[in-house]
């Protein structure tokens, strides 16, 4: 691989945005570079689907002729942007990891697409993910695998668009979060991975699994670069405090959720959390435990929101073509089938109590952080409804049940010197502030990105 193609594979969007200026690096020489890398590193990853290659060169093209005639539309003018294979992209087949969608080609641009197409971004791809976003891999698909350790998982399932950014294929990718589909991988692969608050991004033109679970959220090397993805494809912020200055991590309340420092965790990811909590503290912001009882009880109001949605979304092909899914997807999808309507029913009006407590506590706090994950990257995706599945979310999905904003970003190694991920949580409607945060800490931290495979 090139020299020039490992230099690029290293740069951030706001690297290369800069760079696009100054006439020093062209939009095309940088598709060209990623097409190429991807080609040469991406065969036992399997993070991409769908290559679009013609498309991206022309869109870099005509990028190119607006910087050249100093009329950018933007940060993102010009720079390459992948999708999970859940989003649709008019002319560009969306699978979603499955057999049942194999053939469908989208007549129309998913919102977020057409607003990435306005700012002049380039899309290079659709990604590989868990068959529908639901936990498994379709095995027409095979697994997403890790680029910091290619026998272990890239985590799910925003697998493809975690891997991709991870190893310097793409600067940025969008993905889905519904449990923690978004900030898993992140964790798993050493990079940034945003989920909004709930509905700051459209999910229109986004295959549903859980309706009122969904998030389109963000991933990226660097947090300025997943704000400038998220200012791009998101809706502007209801909220005067999401714009507060922010002053490093001085003065930050910071809450440490006690619920979820249980005994699960790995003894190289409580040293990698205890130590992203140090750099906090010694930065001068205050740190203190805090207790939220109704979390313990998420994981079980979650699974029964999410598994008759994501039925109810599948019913008809479930009838139809039971022989189409993966094994553990269709056991999952019956399963959500026979859920009672009584159990679903005092499971979102469970939500709001959660929501309650949470919003009780962010009265005395400005953050709260907890381990993104508990464990390394497995060998495999763990399955929906196992005990390794179900503690993989276990921090992650109460997020999800009550739309708040979470970010998980990297701590350091831990076990098998593997990526350990940090998730820092803000109020609702502050996810550019949660961002400045995040920002804040890595600079404290003294933490870049890891570096891609082959740099």
């Amino acid at each position: 691989m090139s020299a020039d193609s490992d230099e690029i594979g290293l740069l951030s969007a706001s690297e290369l945005s800069t760079r696009y200026r100054a006439r020093d690096l062209r939009p095309i020489d940088v598709v060209d570079s990623l097409l190429a890398r991807i080609e040469q590193l991406d065969g036992p990853i399997n993070a991409w689907v769908t290559v679009c290659g013609d498309e991206a060169k022309a869109a870099a093209t005509a990028s190119l002729e607006r910087i050249s005639q100093g009329k950018p539309r933007g940060a993102l003018d010009g720079i390459p942007v992948a999708l999970k294979d859940n989003i649709d992209v008019a002319g560009v087949r969306t699978t979603c990891g499955s057999r049942i969608l194999k053939g469908y080609v989208p007549t129309r641009d998913a919102d977020v697409v057409v607003r990435l197409k306005e700012a002049g971004a380039v899309i290079l791809g659709k990604t590989n993910m868990l068959e529908f976003a639901y936990g498994n891999v379709h095995p027409d698909v095979g697994q997403c695998n890790n680029p910091g350790m290619t026998t272990r998982t890239a985590g799910g399932s925003s697998s493809g668009s975690a891997a991709a950014v991870a190893a310097g294929m793409v600067p940025l990718a969008l993905g889905t979060d519904t449990g923690g589909s978004i900030r898993i991988p992140a964790a798993y692969c050493g990079i940034i991975g945003l989920k909004p608050t709930f509905d700051r991004v459209s999910h229109r033109g986004v295959f549903p699994l859980s309706w009122s679970l969904d998030h389109v959220g963000q991933l990226g090397r660097t947090a300025d670069d997943v704000l400038s993805l998220l200012d791009a494809v998101g809706i502007p912020s209801r909220g005067p405090s999401d714009d507060r200055p922010l002053s490093g991590l001085r003065d930050l309340r910071v809450g440490i959720v006690r619920q979820h420092l249980g005994p699960d965790l790995r003894p190289g990811v409580r040293g990698a959390f205890d130590r992203a909590v140090a750099i906090f503290s010694d930065a001068g912001a205050e740190v203190a435990d805090v207790s939220l009882p109704t979390w313990e009880h998420a994981d079980v109001a979650h699974v029964l929101v999410l598994a008759p949605e994501a039925s109810a979304v599948h019913l008809d092909w479930l009838r139809g073509r039971p022989q189409d899914y993966a094994p553990d997807t269709r056991l999952q999808l019956e399963l959500g089938a026979v859920t009672p309507a009584a159990a679903y029913l005092k499971a979102q009006r469970f939500r709001n109590v959660i929501a309650a407590e949470t919003r009780a506590v962010f009265g005395g706090v400005d953050i709260l952080l907890s381990p993104t994950v508990g464990f390394v990257a497995p060998e495999t995706d763990p399955a929906m409804g196992s005990e390794l599945g179900a503690l993989e979310g276990l921090r992650t999905g109460p997020h999800c049940l009550i739309g708040l904003p979470a970010v998980s970003v990297p701590a350091g190694t831990a076990e098998d010197g593997l990526p350990a991920g940090l998730q820092i949580a803000s109020a609702w409607g502050t996810d550019r502030r949660l961002l400045g945060i995040a920002a804040a800490y890595l600079a404290s931290a003294g933490w870049r990105a890891l570096a891609p495979p082959g740099t």
